[in-house]
């Protein structure tokens, strides 16, 4: 039997964030430190380098073009007669001056001289680059959450989170029961193993829910659930092939996707390296929902910051020289730009149009093919009583409304009313005439 409640269902706590907090900081002081000097280095070199004449030459890590006896003292500090500074690039950090170096910097600035950049010195801080490291850092820190187990890792968790978040989704919009949900959702390889008078059961369920209303309605129709499911019947192929494409046709092809993408996540459960999944499964049900307009914004901010840096540099206000805010503005427009690509690869089509308006029409039709069963018992119940009934019946319909339907939702509640007052007035019509007749 499919289990009822998911044991694994997890939630995120203080050592996940304190976890994810460390690796993040841990991974972007190392990128920052020790392998973003040597990037930015080698595209500086590679690109501006001379392309005839001397080649450069390594002192100690600051990369020049030497003087007439400097070759012979490679691998030795730089000093101003061992280079003739026509080429220079010094990522090392150290202060340099003018007497002893042929260049001035300080500590901690990067210097880059070439004929193609100028007359004049490009100065670098890192600090212009520090967005760029901290995007590394958070992708590494997501990365390495997703494969720790969903205890300690924080996506772990809010992946767990997520897969239970859209399986609460699905019932609600469809009305199946949490056995039903499990088996649509259960991997193909669990579901080949499941006993087949569960399989049976289930997908005869939703069979007949998500029959067309002509078909039901029709006693010739002659496709029945017993003729085309059988023993011999593979039910992964089945349930891919034909139970999917009829909750896509009966609910709304968002609610079908969500299936599908759940159904996906379990892979992750199984395989932690299948992070795509995972991924889609939480960015598409999860982040592109709640952080869609955030993102938007954020990426609107960056742009204003951009521009701004752009507009003082064009006022001279920042020298073409120390363009270190220029490379901070665009880093971080870039990284802004890039989470919104990257949600809006993820966000559904139908949730940019009308998915609010989707999503209500898919909750209400479970609860109104629920409410008209009920109704259906309660005209039953009246025609079996007496005429002095009228409270008791009154009672029964509030009391089952009431069960129902608990949501604090003003939909729910105004649907709730309205279909307890009409019910109400059909019962008192039914039982006044069943009274006259009485006294006819």
């Amino acid at each position: 039997m499919v289990p009822q409640k998911q044991s694994r269902q997890t939630y995120t706590g203080l050592l996940h964030y304190v976890l994810f907090v460390a690796l993040f900081v841990a991974t972007t002081w190392m990128f920052h430190a020790l392998l973003l000097p040597r990037i930015v280095e080698y595209f500086f070199v590679s690109q501006f380098k001379p392309t005839t004449g001397k080649a450069l030459v390594n002192f100690r890590g600051v990369y020049a073009t030497p003087s007439a006896e400097g070759e012979k003292y490679a691998g030795m500090e730089v000093r101003k007669e061992y280079i003739n500074r026509e080429y220079i690039f010094d990522f090392t950090g150290k202060p340099r001056n003018e007497k002893e170096h042929g260049y001035t910097k300080a500590a901690g600035e990067w210097l880059v001289k070439a004929p193609k950049l100028g007359e004049d010195p490009i100065i670098l801080e890192p600090f212009g680059f520090v967005i760029l490291s901290l995007d590394i850092g958070f992708l590494v820190a997501i990365l390495l959450t997703l494969l720790l187990p969903p205890s300690v890792g924080l996506m772990s968790a809010k992946v767990e989170e997520a897969i239970e978040e859209t399986k609460a989704k699905v019932r609600i919009q469809t009305g199946f029961s949490e056995e039903v949900i499990n088996v649509l959702v259960m991997r193909d390889e669990e579901l080949a193993v499941l006993d087949w008078e569960t399989i049976r059961r289930v997908f005869a369920h939703v069979w007949e829910r998500t029959m067309p209303e002509e078909q039901a309605a029709s006693s010739k129709y002659p496709l029945k659930f017993e003729g085309i499911f059988g023993p011999e019947t593979d039910p992964v192929r089945f349930r891919r092939e034909i139970l999917d494409n009829r909750i896509r046709e009966h609910f709304s092809d968002f609610v079908a996707r969500e299936i599908v993408d759940a159904r996906a996540a379990q892979a992750w459960r199984q395989n932690r390296f299948r992070i795509g999944k995972a991924l889609r499964l939480y960015m598409s049900h999860h982040f592109a929902e709640e952080y869609s307009n955030a993102v938007t914004g954020m990426a609107y901010g960056g742009a204003a910051l951009l521009i701004i840096a752009i507009g003082i540099r064009g006022l001279k206000f920042i020298p073409a020289t120390r363009p270190t805010l220029i490379l901070f503005a665009i880093f971080l427009e870039f990284s802004m730009l890039t989470l919104l690509a990257f949600t809006l690869f993820y966000t559904e089509a139908e949730e940019r149009v009308d998915k609010m308006l989707k999503k209500m029409e898919d909750a209400a039709r479970g609860q109104l093919e629920t409410l008209e069963q009920q109704s259906r018992d309660i005209h039953r119940l009246a025609e079996a009583l007496e005429g002095g009934t009228t409270e008791l019946i009154r009672k029964r319909v509030e009391q089952a409304i009431t069960e129902y339907l608990t949501s604090d939702d003003s939909v729910k509640r105004m649907v709730a009313e309205e279909i307890s007052q009409k019910i109400l007035i059909g019962i008192r019509e039914a039982v006044e005439s069943r009274a006259n007749e009485g006294k006819g």
